[in-house]
């Protein structure tokens, strides 16, 4: 199962950063092989992307590179810029190894195979 991993106060990392961060929306469908999460992160490319797999949890940073004009000053601005950030916590289901993710307009598409069930015959003898 895929859940929203839970911070642990100890082990949060305090950013350095000027930008604000922001918790991308996601949308997770899924089927009996594969598990598809959505992510927007509208400004971000493949550049900007960073997603890591480490003790099940999936974490995704998004960078943006947004540069304000100085020849055209925002007279105003109803869209917030920033980096991204969210986890998520997965259990054994997945196989780690074939983890891929694309990145198109900014949404970012997070494909999480599951494991092929395994099946194995128990001889048994006479005791």
């Amino acid at each position: 199962m895929l859940q929203e991993a839970k911070k642990d106060i100890q082990t949060e990392v305090e950013r350095a950063s000027t930008k604000r961060t922001y918790m991308p929306a996601v949308d997770i469908f899924e089927d009996e092989t594969t598990v598809i999460l959505y992510a927007d992160m509208p400004g971000v490319d493949e550049k900007g992307v960073d997603i890591t797999l480490e003790k099940n949890i999936l974490t995704i940073d998004g960078k943006t590179d947004f540069d304000q004009s100085e020849t055209h000053p925002i007279y105003k601005r109803e869209y917030g810029v920033g980096d991204y950030h969210r986890s998520f916590q997965l259990n054994d289901e997945f196989d780690s190894e074939k983890i891929s993710a694309v990145v198109k307009n900014g949404v970012l598409q997070v494909f999480l195979p599951r494991m092929a069930p395994t099946k194995k015959k128990i001889s048994v003898t006479a005791g």
